[in-house]
């Protein structure tokens, strides 16, 4: 599945993006730096009701956010893995506890410790589409 989207259609984008991802818990999202990863997590964050600031986690490298799920208050986990240098040390930051942590989890620069990911983890490619548009794709890049 591949859609081009700008700011003006993210928020239907991002939609789709949740629809595609039923039932995954693991979103990796792989893209050129300024492809626009952050700001369209920032869009599925809104989608699903996250009241938190969102932002990048580049120098914490996870964030927490809560959002409500049928009534109850849920976690989802925004990951940046960009200044991470191999999996020893995603593992020692405890970044695997988070990937299977049960808990909706969104991964920027899954490419920095591939190994720790779980098997169904949906791999998301963006790139940049010309006139301030970018191209999402599910699947393989």
């Amino acid at each position: 599945m591949e859609w081009v989207f700008t700011l003006d259609t993210i928020k239907e984008t991002a939609k789709k993006i949740w629809m595609a991802a039923e039932g995954k818990l693991v979103l990796a999202f792989h893209g050129p730096m300024g492809a626009g990863k952050t700001t369209f997590i920032h869009a599925l964050c809104d989608e699903k009701g996250v009241t938190d600031v969102v932002g990048s986690p580049t120098f914490s490298l996870v964030n927490e956010y809560q959002y409500l799920c049928d009534g109850t208050k849920r976690i989802l986990f925004h990951l940046d893995l960009y200044r991470i240098k191999d999996e020893d040390e995603a593992i020692r930051a405890g970044i695997e506890d988070v990937l299977y942590s049960g808990n909706i989890c969104l991964a920027e620069w899954p490419e920095k410790a591939p190994g720790i990911f779980p098997e169904d983890t949906l791999h998301i490619f963006i790139e940049l589409a010309g006139n301030g548009a970018r191209r999402i794709k599910i699947g393989d890049n």
